[in-house]
């Protein structure tokens, strides 16, 4: 006659608390401590966390691709400007702001405004027809560069203020803070006067000089 087999050997090779966790009466259950519980707790905020901030860190990059993307395309306007005026930049005597001088390019040399604001700042886009002269920007600028000026700096992101920078001073926000926070606190983009535009740090990689009859004109201040 077959011995009928156990209870014990029939539960075998499961892990220990699995009969308790089902139900299964004269089996103990085994609670999870409060430390192991924090573990797991802690685990998934560091991955949550992680997830986060690498699409926020992705995010950032495409914006100053794209607001590199804008300067590249304003230099086509600035260019053929320059041609028709003797190698000149856009030019305007008393402008105090970057957008009463860069108002010169609209809409003759170019018609797309959402160029002018870049994509990692918080500047409202600019409707078809608005005049420039009167509406805020993203982008600071070097008046009085000519064409033959070469690698001098021609636009840049929103600076902190319109002085020259010398190596290691602060040309973006390093707060995240206006002025000069188009990108956070992640730097900013440069535009040269030969048309290459590059990616720059907070603080200036190389000497930012204004020569004479140079002035850089910042944007309107942002609303507080």
């Amino acid at each position: 006659m077959m011995r009928r087999p156990t209870q014990r050997r029939r539960r075998e090779g499961f892990p220990r608390g699995f009969w308790g966790f089902c139900g299964v009466p004269g089996r103990k259950t085994e609670a999870f401590s409060l430390l192991e519980l924090l573990v797991v707790v802690l685990i998934m905020l560091l991955l949550t966390t992680l997830y986060w901030g690498g699409r926020s860190d992705k995010g950032a990059r495409q914006k100053q691709a794209a607001c590199l993307n804008n300067l590249q395309k304003m230099f086509i306007a600035m260019e053929i400007y320059s041609n028709e005026q003797n190698g000149k930049f856009p030019e305007l005597a008393g402008a105090s702001t970057s957008e009463e001088a860069l108002a010169l390019l609209v809409p003759k040399y170019n018609a797309d405004l959402s160029l002018f604001i870049c994509p990692g700042s918080k500047d409202l886009p600019l409707s078809a027809g608005q005049p420039l002269r009167g509406s805020r920007i993203s982008y600071a600028y070097y008046m009085g560069r000519r064409a033959t000026d070469a690698r001098a700096v021609l636009m840049s992101d929103q600076q902190v203020d319109s002085r020259p920078k010398a190596v290691g001073q602060d040309v973006f926000s390093n707060t995240g803070k206006p002025p000069g926070n188009n990108h956070d606190k992640s730097g900013g983009n440069f535009l040269f006067c030969d048309g290459q535009a590059e990616a720059g740090p907070v603080r200036a990689p190389f000497p930012i000089l204004l020569t004479q009859g140079v002035t850089l004109l910042n944007p309107k201040s942002q609303p507080r």
